[in-house]
């Protein structure tokens, strides 16, 4: 098994849904899974710490195990059919006897943040779901994001200078300069 953490979550247009990232703790490979928005509104809260004035779903889930003196050891992915994550949740009991209960990775995801529960994912499930390049596709969208930011900024720099207006030319170049720098 794989110890990730969650790094963020982002919304996933082609579904309508939302998907969380799930990086590796030793190494840059992430895994998406494809959330729901209460489930995504829910693990955002968490990773903010931000607590809600009544409890939510998973906060209740939490204050049942803490009045049972449970807790949760670990939350696994362990299982991918037909494009569906499946998770398990490992709780130790006050008895100090161990259960698995089965949980959809979303909710499994939300307890586990809540309760500072590790986060594994099977070795062949990563294999296979994870994006090895992710975060070098995602600097290479901030990269073409600024080559656009700077030449939308050399036009209006020559037009500022067309128009004769220096002082404006002068901050759009200033602005190309830093951006390039």
């Amino acid at each position: 098994m794989i110890p990730v953490k969650v790094t963020k979550i982002s919304y996933h247009a082609p579904s309508k849904s939302y998907a969380v990232i799930l990086q590796e703790l030793t190494g840059e490979k992430c895994m998406p899974v494809i959330i729901g928005s209460f489930e995504a509104q829910s693990i955002a809260l968490a990773l903010e710490s931000i607590n809600p004035p009544r409890p939510l779903t998973h906060d209740l889930i939490c204050n049942i195990f803490d009045l049972a003196g449970s807790k949760l050891k670990t939350v696994r992915i362990n299982n991918l059919e037909d494009g569906v994550f499946y998770a398990q949740l490992e709780i130790e009991l006050k008895s100090l006897k161990s259960i698995t209960i089965d949980s959809r990775p979303s909710d499994a995801l939300a307890i586990a943040l809540r309760m500072n529960a590790t986060i594994l994912v099977s070795e062949s499930i990563f294999a296979s779901a994870s994006i090895p390049e992710h975060l070098n596709l995602e600097k290479k969208t901030k990269t073409s994001e600024r080559s656009s930011s700077i030449n939308n900024l050399k036009e209006k720099l020559e037009d500022a200078i067309q128009d004769e207006e220096y002082e404006k030319a002068a901050e759009l170049r200033d602005k190309i300069i830093d951006l390039e720098s």
